[in-house]
C-alpha cells in the first residue's frame, strides 16, 4: 500500500467513528475524555508552555479538542490544526476561536514551535505491519519537519498484554523509535511510558541553533 492509500484509509475510518460518536472523545476513538486529557498532558511536556507563547501544529487534530484543552490551561499559543477527515474540520473550524487554523491539505502547515500528533498512528486496520511501521516513519519526519523545537506523538506500547492486543491496531516497539529519533532527529529524546495505558508518548527536543 501506498503512503497516500494508507492516510486516505485512516482518513475514512476517523470520519466514521466521529459521524458515530460526534465531537467526543469516542469521536477519535479513545475511550474517555479523561484518557483524552492525559495523553495530551503528556504531550504538551515537550513545550515550555507555562512561561511564554508559543504556535503549535495539532497533526491529526480530530475535531480540536486539543485546542480546548490548552485554552482551559490559559496558555498563550498560536494554532493550526490539520486533518484528512473534512467532517471534523468543518466541525472545529465552526466551533473554535477564529484565531485557529484548519486545513486538510497537509501543504498549508507552516513550521511552528512544536508539532504532536496524538492517536495518529494507532490503527492500521488491514495493513501490514512493514507497511504501517514505514507509514508511521514517515509521519514521524514529517513532524520533526514541521517543528523548529520539538515535536511529540503517542502511539501503542509492544509491551502491551498480548491477550488484550487486536489485530487492526499497531503495537510499537518504543525502544526501536527512541533510537530513531536519537540517531535522526536529535540529542534530546524522553520517551514517557509510565502514566497507566498500554502506550508511550515520544518526545524530541531540538538542538538549539
Amino acid at each position: 500500500m501506498t503512503f497516500e492509500r494508507l492516510a486516505a484509509d485512516a482518513a475514512r475510518y476517523y470520519s466514521g467513528k466521529f459521524e458515530q460518536h460526534g465531537p467526543t472523545a469516542r469521536g477519535v476513538d479513545w475511550n474517555s475524555e479523561q484518557t483524552q486529557a492525559l495523553r495530551f498532558d503528556q504531550l504538551m511536556r515537550v513545550a515550555d508552555a507555562d512561561h511564554e507563547p508559543f504556535s503549535i501544529n495539532d497533526y491529526g487534530c480530530g475535531y480540536g479538542a486539543l485546542v480546548d484543552h490548552l485554552e482551559a490551561r490559559n496558555l498563550r499559543f498560536r494554532y493550526s490544526g490539520f486533518d484528512l477527515s473534512a467532517p471534523m474540520i468543518d466541525y472545529a473550524r465552526a466551533h473554535h476561536s477564529t484565531d485557529c487554523r484548519w486545513t486538510t491539505d497537509e501543504g498549508e502547515l507552516q513550521v511552528a514551535d512544536y508539532t504532536v500528533a496524538s492517536g495518529l498512528l494507532n490503527v492500521k486496520q488491514d495493513a501490514d505491519e512493514k507497511a504501517w511501521h514505514e507509514y508511521c516513519l514517515r509521519v514521524i519526519d514529517k513532524l520533526a519537519s514541521l517543528s523548529s523545537r520539538g515535536f511529540a506523538w503517542n502511539m501503542l506500547t509492544s509491551y502491551s498484554d498480548a491477550d488484550r492486543m487486536r489485530p487492526d491496531l499497531y503495537y510499537a516497539d518504543p525502544r526501536e523509535l527512541f533510537d530513531y529519533c536519537k540517531r535522526k532527529h536529535g540529542r534530546n529524546v524522553a520517551l514517557l511510558h509510565d502514566y497507566g495505558l498500554y502506550e508511550f508518548t515520544m518526545i524530541v527536543r531540538k538542538d538549539a541553533s
